[in-house]
Order: structure tokens, then C-alpha cells, then sequence
């Protein structure tokens, strides 16, 4: 602190001077060689200082300085923090210099630009953000800034590697009440803190240098799990006027479910609304099916980070009344909405996204950052996503699927695991007819059907603009160019859509009486997936998943097959391939049947070698073509 006092006076007498002075030790040269080496990014300092004042109060201060050696880490050029009421940014002072480590700019907080967020629902909702120029590299920049906290939910993690980035030297500080104490978790890195106390405090310091490049793996688990962290928990703490225990994920959940009271009320005139619905339902999961297609029809969701704005929901009766909600008002209103005919749900807490890593069930603390609706049966729970307009009814999708969701019952939290992934949720099936012209134009039909998330693709994708359509069929998807297209879904129901295009010209190429054609008219995969050797994490596909497809090539008069390709079967632990090809001489027809079926979305990286072989095959095959000829 004495040290930041005397730079504060140094900086008012000097102020001027300051711009082009030199900076010791931030000149580039400086770092080591070996620090340089496979990194876009050197973290040359960092203290951290986090100081926990009393149950509902810490104080948090960052000190950082980053050497960007090149373009790709200009991320770290951008500054933002986001603040709400209970969270409110302090001083911030950014220093910019060039590689011969002298000073080139300063800016203060009010030189940051500030944006309200939360469409209305966080109370005093902003970012403050700035962007560095880089006029080349390499540029360092230092970051000066403190946060003060109302409300000790979440205590920070330590991120103390990032992809492309190499560390000289960072530590850590948390200072906490004794009475309150705190947890704490290192992942991927042996760090034992330094701890001292007096007759109030406690303090923990960790602390390391000289870091080596760790080289991140594409595909593979969320950073923040394979990479250097401390993650901190509280013991005890007051969020929202609140006070909670989070020893236990029973007193955590405990402590979220004192947040609904008043706030899951309904007027009777609502009520027997909702009754209405579901009046001629034939049972509980008809009733909950009635009023989960209400909610999605007649509701819009706001995307607000769980956590920003204070954890308690908005009120059921307001969320009714605007119809729209983040994701802790839509969950709120449709387990009250449940509630109001007689159907008990429970609130889940999850860690919502594909490549997160299920949280531990021995280290009770706040990694959450998505609200789900759960309504529990004897047999099969029934899951709800409510921010989603086009999911499908009990599917939650891959994001919060494969983790363990604290559920928030009557008697507190209960840790269960969502449901698995599976491939037949994720299904795409596609029938095309192609009729070909002599002048090789042409134009296609194609019905689509889709389950999962490749359905709620089509439903969203079916009212974009034209131009965001293409761009998604020809680079999302690998159809050829159209040189017109009509893609809309099919009146009276809920899974086929419908893609009709004009292509000037379908065959690859021709050569004199022959035309050479792909087997349909889109690629099966158009990701090529990262190379495997060396390969250390297990790679994450998005979704396991089912896709078939039957093409029909109607040829033009005149024309007859000259060569088919091979009938092709492959198979790997993960996934399986199969295509035939055949020719119908009463239609004049060339058809291929297709399946591809991935069965896991999470693959070892002991078997990712085998399974990239397997998909570098099928593209291999995929790149086939059909030759017709001209009699």
C-alpha cells in the first residue's frame, strides 16, 4: 500500500515527464528467451489482493502487466469489468509501453467508455471497457484497478495461466476474517499458500514464477480446467441481504432457496388462466408439456450472467406481466406456473456449457452460471431448458448436459447429474431429389427433419435474413452455392423443413461427354479436426449425434451412369459410416444412402488418434464422385 501512495505523488509531480518515461524493466529485451518462446502473451507481474472486511463486504485489487508479442494475444489489449449494485468498480489507471519500455499513454477510469446491460432487469447494470491501440508489437500494458464488493457469494479464482501466455512472475493474496475463514483448490498446479494470522485476520499467499508455455489443445476441456488455478470458496457469507453456508451443497441450496420467498406469487385471475390450459390434459406430463410450450411460445429470454445483478429472481408475477426474463425469471415463473395446477418442480443450479467440467462434489462453491427447472418423477425426471424458444420439450441440450446440477429442494441442495448426451437426441436426416439439367444447371429439393440441437439450428435459422441463411447453408453446412434458395418450414409440423435452390451449375467439373458430381448436394463434414499427435487432452465434440441421408440424382435425358464409387463401412470405438450407391434404370436415377453416428461427445485422448482417422476417412469418402456420361 506504501508503495502505491508514493507512486500516486511521484505520478502528480511528474506528470508530464511520465508519458515518455522509461519503465524499469519493461523493456522487452529483458525477458527471458525462454519466456518468449511458444507465447503470444508474457505476464511479467501480477498481485492480486483480495480482503474479505466482514461477512458481506471484500475488497479486491489488481495489479497486472502484460508484454503482447503479437497479434494473437491482443485480447489482452481489451479492458472491461462489469459492475451492478453489488459490485462497483474503483480507481483504474492503464499504462501503455513500447518495447524499448518507455511510456507512451496513460488513460484513467474516465477515459473508459460505459454501456448499461440487462435490458432494465440489473439494477444499475454496466461495463466499462477500453481497447489498447497496438500500433505494432511488442506493447506492454499495466493494469491498475480495485473493485469493492457488496455481497461474499462468489470469491474469485486465480487464473494464473492462459492459453498463449507464459508467467515471469504473479501471486495472490486473500486476507479474511478468522471467523469466517475460507476453502480453497488448486487445479493443475502444486501451490501451497503461505499462511499468517493476527488476533482478527488470516492470511494466504501464494506465489510462483518462470512459468513454461503450456500449449492448449483445440477441442479439448474449457481452459480454466486444464490450465494453473486457486479457486476460493467462502464458508459462511450475505449476498442480497441474505446470509448462506456454503460448507455444503444442502446449506448452499439451502440458502438460494430463501430467495424465491415472494417472489413465486401468481394472482388468482392468472391462476385459473393457467388452469384453463391444461383443463383437458390427460396427465401430469401433458399438463407440464401445455405449459412448457406456453412459456416458450408467449415468453423471450435476456441473456444476463447468472451472478450479475444479485442472485434473487424477479418476481413470477412481473415475468408474467413483461414476458420476458434471464434465466432465474423464467425458471421462477415456470416452476410457480407449475405450482399454481398442482405440479411440484425444483430449481437446478449448472455450469452451463459443452466443454465445462462437472462441478465437484467435494468443493461446495459457486462455479454456476445457468438456472434449469426440474420436475421429478419416480422414474425419468423430466428436464426443462426455459430460455430456449425452439429446444424440445425435456431435452436440455448439450451445454447442461453431462454435469451435476445442484437441485433446490424443500429441505436444501441435492447435487444430481443431468442427463447424458446421447446421439439419437441429435439426429439430422435429410432426403434430397436433384434434377439435373444437360447443361449441367440444375435444381434441388431437399426435406430436412432434425431432433435436438440440429433442430433448434433449423428453427432459428428459418426466420434469419436471406443473406444469413446462405452464409449458414453453404459455409455452416457445405451446400454448394444457390444461386437461389427458399428454405421455410413445413406447415403442421414440429420437424421438417424444406430447402429449395437453383444452381447454375451442380457437376464439380466436366469433362467432354462426361459430368463428375458429389453424392449429395453437401458435405457430411466440413471441420477438419486437429491434428493428433502428441495429443495430451480429450477432445470435445460439440454433441454425439445420428445423421442420415438419402440423395436422388435424377439424370437428364440422354444420360446414363459411367461410374459409381464403392459401397464404403467404417467403424471406431466412437462412431460407425456406411453409404451405398445405386442406379434405378426405370427412373434413370443414381442414389446414395448415407449414416453417420458419433456416439460420444467426449472422446480420451488415448483414442482421439483413431477417432480423427475415422472422420478423415469419411471426408475422404465424402469427396467421391458420381460420373454420368452422355450416350
Amino acid at each position: 500500500m506504501r508503495t502505491r501512495i508514493l507512486t500516486s505523488l511521484l505520478m502528480v509531480l511528474l506528470p508530464a515527464a511520465a508519458t515518455l518515461a522509461q519503465a524499469p524493466g519493461y523493456d522487452t529485451a529483458s525477458i527471458p528467451a525462454s519466456l518468449k518462446q511458444q507465447a503470444d502473451v508474457v505476464k511479467r507481474y501480477e498481485r492480486i489482493i483480495f480482503e474479505v472486511t466482514d461477512i458481506d463486504r471484500a475488497h479486491l485489487t489488481v495489479h497486472q502487466v502484460f508484454t503482447v508479442l503479437n497479434h494473437k494475444g491482443s485480447d489482452v489489449l481489451f479492458f472491461r469489468e462489469d459492475t451492478d449494485e453489488f459490485n462497483q468498480l474503483g480507481d483504474v489507471e492503464i499504462r501503455v509501453y513500447d518495447a524499448q519500455g518507455r511510456q507512451t499513454a496513460r488513460y484513467r477510469k474516465k477515459d473508459l467508455s460505459t454501456v448499461a446491460v440487462g435490458e432494465g432487469l440489473v439494477a444499475n447494470g454496466k461495463a466499462s471497457y477500453y481497447r489498447v491501440n497496438a500500433p505494432g508489437y511488442p506493447i506492454t500494458v499495466e493494469y491498475i484497478f480495485d473493485r469493492k464488493l457488496k455481497g461474499t457469494l462468489t470469491y474469485p479464482t486465480w487464473y494464473i495461466q492462459e492459453p498463449g501466455q507464459n508467467v515471469m512472475q504473479c501471486s495472490f493474496v486473500a486476507k479474511v476474517p478468522k471467523a469466517l475463514d475460507l476453502r480453497f483448490k488448486a487445479r493443475n498446479i502444486s501451490l501451497t499458500p503461505r499462511i499468517t494470522e493476527d488476533d482478527k485476520y488470516r492470511q494466504y499467499e501464494w506465489g510462483t514464477d518462470n512459468l513454461a508455455p503450456v500449449q492448449y489443445e483445440e477441442g479439448s476441456i474449457s481452459f480454466q480446467y486444464s490450465y494453473p488455478t486457486v479457486s476460493l470458496a467462502p464458508n459462511r457469507f450475505r449476498m442480497d441481504d441474505y446470509e448462506g453456508d456454503m460448507r455444503t451443497w444442502e446449506n448452499f441450496g439451502r440458502w438460494y432457496g430463501s430467495l424465491k420467498k415472494g417472489v413465486d406469487l401468481l394472482s388468482p385471475a392468472r391462476k385459473a388462466v393457467l388452469a384453463a390450459l391444461v383443463k383437458d390434459a390427460r396427465d401430469d406430463e401433458e399438463k407440464v408439456r401445455i405449459l412448457y410450450r406456453h412459456l416458450q411460445q408467449n415468453f423471450r429470454y435476456v441473456n444476463i450472467n447468472l451472478g450479475i445483478g444479485g442472485w434473487k429472481p424477479i418476481s413470477a408475477e412481473f415475468t408474467d406481466q413483461n414476458k420476458y426474463g434471464d434465466c432465474k425469471a423464467l425458471s421462477n415463473f415456470m416452476q410457480t406456473a407449475l405450482e399454481a395446477i398442482g405440479i411440484t418442480s425444483y430449481q437446478a443450479l449448472v455450469n452451463s456449457q459443452y466443454n465445462f467440467e462437472a462441478v465437484d462434489p467435494a468443493f461446495p462453491c459457486n462455479e454456476f452460471n445457468h438456472v434449469i427447472l426440474c420436475v421429478p418423477r419416480p422414474k425419468d425426471s423430466i428436464w426443462l431448458e426455459c430460455t430456449s424458444r425452439t429446444i424440445e420439450f425435456g431435452v436440455l441440450g448439450s451445454d447442461s448436459e453431462n454435469k451435476n446440477a445442484l437441485l433446490i429442494t424443500p429441505n436444501g441442495g441435492v447435487l444430481v447429474p443431468t442427463p447424458r448426451s446421447s446421439a439419437s437426441s441429435n439426429s439430422w436426416s435429410t432426403n434430397t431429389t436433384i434434377i439435373l439439367q444437360e447443361d449441367g444447371s440444375g435444381s434441388t429439393n431437399t426435406l430436412f427433419r432434425g431432433s435436438g440441437a440440429f433442430k433448434e439450428q433449423l428453427d432459428e435459422m428459418v426466420h434469419e435474413k436471406l443473406d444469413d441463411q446462405k452464409k449458414f447453408l453453404v459455409f455452416g453446412l457445405g451446400f454448394k452455392q444457390p444461386d437461389e434458395f427458399l428454405l421455410k418450414s413445413i406447415p403442421d409440423s414440429a420437424a421438417y423443413y424444406r430447402l429449395q435452390t437453383s444452381i447454375e451449375k451442380i457437376p464439380e467439373f466436366t469433362a467432354g461427354s462426361k459430368m463428375f458430381l458429389s453424392p449429395r448436394p453437401y458435405k457430411l463434414r466440413t471441420q477438419t479436426l486437429p491434428k493428433a499427435e502428441g495429443r495430451k487432452e480429450d477432445y470435445y465434440f460439440y454433441m454425439p449425434f445420428i445423421q442420415k441421408d438419402t440423395t436422388r440424382l435424377q439424370l437428364p435425358a440422354g444420360f446414363k451412369q459411367d461410374a459409381l464409387p464403392k459401397p464404403r463401412a467404417l467403424q471406431c470405438k466412437y462412431g460407425s459410416y456406411t453409404t451405398q450407391y445405386w442406379y434405378d434404370e426405370a427412373t434413370n436415377s443414381i442414389y446414395t444412402a448415407t449414416m453417420l453416428q458419433l456416439t460420444e461427445m467426449k472422446i480420451p485422448a488415448a483414442d482421439y488418434a483413431a477417432v480423427r482417422q475415422f472422420f478423415d476417412e469419411v471426408r475422404q469418402d465424402d469427396a467421391q464422385r458420381i460420373v454420368i456420361r452422355k450416350d
